[in-house]
């Protein structure tokens, strides 16, 4: 069999197409672009497979006349990948298109404040200089003071809720201890303690 250029032009032209859609920013079109990759590399594969034989199973009397069965292979398992990675790519774009009726992938703010923001060495740079938005939680800008005279109350610290948890449990476990010493009280929140009843 005489060597085509007819196969690699499709390979490449394939392969082209498939980096193209992927690049874009609508999901339907990456998901196309990842089929046409996908056919691309399973057409690359059978072609280096080389010419086509008899099926590769054995008692057979000539081996020269079988074909290399790790191409098939390859591909199979390439579809598969292809497979798993386009159900994947669907969900997606389903979720997205429930969430916000939109298939595009947005510009995420964050990512262009800090993707336009001055580049300054870490050594260089002075917290003061620095807008609120960019100092860190290390910029030495994080300093608890004490309230001043007409700004009130301190705010609660987080471990408010800790510590009534922590009091309620304790009350809680003293008044089954004193119900447990003396069978006419009743632990806390619960009827009375009938001893006979537990053995």
């Amino acid at each position: 069999m005489t060597p085509t250029v007819v196969l690699p032009i499709i390979i490449g032209g394939l392969y082209a197409a498939g980096v193209y859609l992927l690049l874009d920013r609508s999901l339907t079109r990456v998901l196309l672009g990842f089929l046409l990759l996908g056919n691309a590399t399973n057409v690359l594969i059978l072609s280096a497979g080389g010419v086509a034989g008899l099926a590769p199973i054995l008692p057979v009397d000539d081996l020269g006349d079988i074909s290399d069965p790790l191409p098939q292979a390859l591909v199979l398992t390439a579809i598969v990948i292809t497979f798993g990675i386009s159900a994947f790519v669907l969900a997606m774009i389903y979720r997205s298109w429930r969430l916000v009726r939109d298939e595009v992938v947005q510009d995420d703010a964050e990512d262009l404040r800090v993707a336009t923001r001055e580049e300054v060495d870490a050594d260089e740079r002075d917290p003061e200089d620095m807008p609120l938005a960019d100092r860190g939680p290390g910029d030495g800008f994080t300093v608890e003071r004490e309230p001043l005279a007409g700004e009130g109350a301190p705010p609660p610290s987080d471990d408010v809720a800790l510590s009534l948890a922590e009091q309620e449990a304790a009350e809680n476990e003293s008044a089954e201890a004193r119900a447990a010493g003396d069978p006419g009280r009743t632990p806390a929140g619960g009827r009375p303690v009938d001893r006979r009843e537990e053995h």
